[in-house]
């Protein structure tokens, strides 16, 4: 037996095994669309998407070569999908929505083929609920896509190793290719494919198969990596993972490690095999790529949960496997056979309920741009200037430009879509100071309290002056920013 060898039939010929086989997929998308407008909020993520979707195809081409490249291919799917369908917010989040409910269909697929039909269900049905998946299944960005296209791609893998033809391989590697072209990381996936096939000593031919199909996303997605690293500053936000996204990481891992062990448990001639090819596969996938971006993190923080949200797939397969055995366990224990699984069941629904329902609401993001927008709307008045603190918060106004009309923006020397760039460029910090004092009302958008403050001679000159020339009349906060309306002294 290689690598991937036969599965284990658990009532694959049942009647109802095409419910076992979509049941998952269907789950993910109840789930997905289940309050997919959050409130009628977005995000400053997604306010970009947003935004520089709606630009032509040429105004799209000219920013990839200052900023974004990393997400030029599904710029240009978005701009396509909003030509098509409208620039509403189920629009911009349909695409994760459907990815997400294709991924969880690849889990059920890969977990029957490995290691039999309930495992692959259960595992389904565990991709669907983690909370991580959850989120991003309803974010305006790529990683959805990215994550089904990297299951899709694990699936070919087994299909390939158990049965190698160039035509499995080729399909492989053009699988990979796309999500690497969607998000440059999905290729940290690619390398634990290779570890995997190193565990058990597949042989040399093996090897150079896999090493043949991967040469070609890597090839493929190199000038794509080599212009985005040129635009690393973009990342220059990311910071060492804080305690609670240790927390978070630890769980994973220690949650995959632990549903691996106890799914090999030798529990006859046909249930051990098949869960130890389901652990080769999935264990490299959940911690190799988390490792490489924190081992990356010692000299630049580059580690993000979204940038490597592929590794839940994994996770789900080996929790898959642990629901398995442990069903198994308590046929054995408990009769009627079902009433163990329907506590846990009802218990894990409860549980998570809480989380469910605050990934639907504004809260469950860093920030709420419409709020924001709103604020802005009822404080602004026509003639008053505007200001972004700091410059960058400028993508708060770009998705509600009827929210900021009549409103003068006071450090802006060219637009985003003049400049090739997401925010635009600022004037010197002498013409914002002459500009600002030509005002007696400003309103501006800026990070909460608590946030460091950018030193940018522009950024400084703007806290100067409202310090030393204005007082504050107003004050908003919304989720994750502040909007504050300035005038002059006895003007409020």
């Amino acid at each position: 037996m290689g690598l991937f060898g036969p599965y284990p039939k658990q009532g694959a010929e049942r009647p109802g095994r095409y419910l076992y086989r979509w049941a998952p997929a269907l789950l993910a998308l109840l789930m997905g669309l289940w309050g997919i407008r959050r409130e009628n909020s977005m995000w400053r993520d997604e306010s970009v998407t947003y935004q520089v979707s709606h630009r032509t195809l040429p105004e799209i081409w000219n920013l990839l070569g200052n900023a974004d490249a990393v997400h030029g291919l599904y710029y240009f799917f978005m701009h396509a999908l909003f030509a098509v369908g409208g620039g509403g917010l189920p629009a911009l989040r349909l695409p994760s929505v459907l990815a997400t409910a294709a991924a969880a269909a690849v889990v059920t697929a890969t977990g029957t083929r490995l290691a039999g039909p309930r495992a692959g269900l259960l595992g389904g049905v565990a991709f669907a609920l983690i909370p991580a998946v959850q989120m991003y299944a309803q974010e305006g960005r790529s990683y959805a896509m990215v994550c089904a296209l990297v299951a899709l791609a694990t699936h070919l893998f087994v299909v390939a190793v158990e049965n190698p033809t160039r035509r499995r391989w080729a399909a492989y590697a053009l699988t990979f290719t796309l999500a690497g072209w969607l998000h440059e990381l999905a290729l940290l996936a690619l390398a634990s494919h290779g570890l995997t096939l190193c565990i058990p000593g597949p042989g040399r031919r093996m090897l150079r198969s896999w090493a043949g199909a991967a040469a070609l996303p890597v090839v493929a997605v190199a000038p794509a990596a080599l212009l985005s690293a040129r635009q690393s500053a973009q990342v220059s936000w990311i910071g060492w993972p804080r305690p609670g996204e240790w927390l978070m990481i630890a769980f994973a891992v220690l949650l995959g490690v632990a549903c691996a062990a106890y799914g090999t448990r030798r529990g006859g001639p046909e249930r051990h095999p098949a869960a130890l090819r389901l652990v080769r596969l999935a264990l490299p996938l959940l911690i190799l790529p988390t490792a490489a971006l924190l081992l990356v993190s010692l000299h630049r923080p580059m580690y993000v949960d979204r940038y490597v949200l592929y590794s839940q797939f994994a996770l789900a397969l080996l929790i898959g496997l642990g629901a398995d055995r442990l069903w198994d366990a308590a046929a054995r224990a408990v009769r009627p056979r079902p009433v163990p699984f329907v506590a846990a069941a009802v218990g894990l629904v409860l549980a998570l309920l809480p989380v469910t329902l605050r990934m639907r609401t504004p809260d469950s993001r860093k920030d709420d741009v419409t709020a924001i927008a709103a604020h802005v709307r009822d404080m602004g008045s026509a003639g008053a200037g505007v200001l972004f603190m700091p410059s960058r918060r400028r993508e708060w106004a770009l998705s509600y430009p009827d929210d900021f009309r009549g409103l003068t923006d006071l450090a802006l020397a060219r637009s985003p879509v003049a400049d090739n760039s997401l925010e635009g460029s600022e004037a010197s910090a002498a013409t914002i100071r002459g500009r600002m004092r030509a005002f007696g009302r400003i309103v501006a958008l800026s990070d909460p309290p608590g946030q460091p403050e950018d030193v940018f001679p522009g950024e400084a000159v703007k806290r100067d002056v409202l310090r030393e020339d204005f007082v504050v009349c107003r004050r908003a906060r919304a989720k994750g920013g502040l909007v504050t309306l300035y005038a002059r002294p006895g003007r409020c």
